[in-house]
């Protein structure tokens, strides 16, 4: 687990921020977050202003334990409570029925509430000394690549946030699963940091991942977790010509090049090569999208992995970052 780099006396200063109505950027495993009282309306909306977030896009409610669950929801299903009980904390969201502390504010006008116990320590030690629970959405302009340093968040947000916690760089790299726990057949609204085959063992029966919802959830847009280049998805085997093909037409480009191409030579502005390791792959994928805007590319070239395990998570960012158009 990542070791608490914000000192108690900055943890503090958040928590009275916080009490304000004022905004703090948070670091959890996931992406850093941009906190708000749960409970106060303005605070809440003072997040869509910053973002430029639709107000009817849901935020997910932190909270600092299992047990406070009861708090923020109401008619919690056992079968949410298994869950939470296997997975919290840690980067796994629940949409439940919702409970009288949570505005409508926070929900983007929905009766169901989305909520999650981060597993940071400098995250968890902000719940516990602000006492409540935290709206928290990546610290990024709506539709844009999430943060996972504090740096990040200075960059993207500026002086709009009025507190910002260095916890280290983010473990996992992308953000929470979300599943839809108010019915009796659960499934996975938004894929992410715990896997389907972790959520099916516990559960002991197949996990549906449904195109679309009548439960509006974060990263839902046809456009998000985009960068300023344009991203182009092509089969593994196009990525090389489809990247040489672009450059030849005048374009920066940018590569995340699988492992199997790693000897391949080729022009290009920039190169990512692509981990084997789906963990690696998804702790770094938002810092590879950033950083090949920061090397000024305006066109990314890449593959979608494998949709298993946390490669579905990393396939669902780079469809969004691609937006409708997907592929060449």
């Amino acid at each position: 687990m990542t070791s608490v780099t914000a000192s108690f006396s900055d943890i503090d200063k958040a928590a009275g921020v916080l009490r304000a109505g004022g905004l703090v950027g948070l670091p959890t495993e996931t992406v850093y977050g941009l906190g708000a009282n749960a409970e106060d309306p303005a605070a809440v909306a003072r997040i869509f202003q910053v973002k430029g977030r639709p107000p009817s896009h849901p935020l997910i409610v932190h909270i600092g334990s299992a047990e406070q669950l009861g708090d923020w929801a109401e008619d919690v299903p056992e079968t949410a409570r298994l869950l939470a009980e296997h997975f919290w904390p840690g980067p796994l969201t629940l949409v439940l029925r919702r409970g009288p502390r949570v505005p409508l504010e926070a929900t983007g006008g929905l009766e169901t509430v989305a909520v999650r116990v981060p597993a940071h320590p400098t995250a968890l030690a902000l719940l516990s000394a602000f006492g409540g629970g935290v709206t928290a959405p990546s610290a990024n302009r709506f539709g844009s690549v999430s943060p996972t340093t504090a740096d990040d968040v200075r960059a993207e947000l500026g002086d709009a946030v009025d507190c910002v916690l260095d916890g280290g760089p983010c473990e996992v790299g992308v953000e929470s699963t979300i599943v839809d726990a108010t019915g009796e057949v659960p499934s996975i609204l938004r894929p992410g940091g715990v896997t389907r085959e972790d959520l099916e063992a516990v559960l002991g029966h197949p996990l549906a991942v449904p195109t679309t919802s009548d439960i509006r959830v974060p990263g839902q847009h046809p456009s998000h977790y985009a960068p300023n280049a344009r991203v182009v998805l092509v089969e593994p085997e196009n990525v090389v010509a489809e990247a040489e093909r672009a450059q030849a037409l005048g374009h920066q480009v940018g590569v995340f090049l699988p492992s199997s191409y790693a000897d391949a030579t080729f022009k290009a502005h920039a190169v990512v090569p692509v981990p084997d390791s789906m963990t690696a792959y998804a702790h770094g994928l938002f810092g590879f999208l950033r950083d090949l805007d920061r090397q000024g590319c305006d066109l990314i070239v890449a593959s979608l992995p494998v949709e298993e395990g946390l490669g579905l998570a990393i396939a669902n960012r780079l469809r969004r970052a691609a937006g409708p158009r997907i592929s060449v």
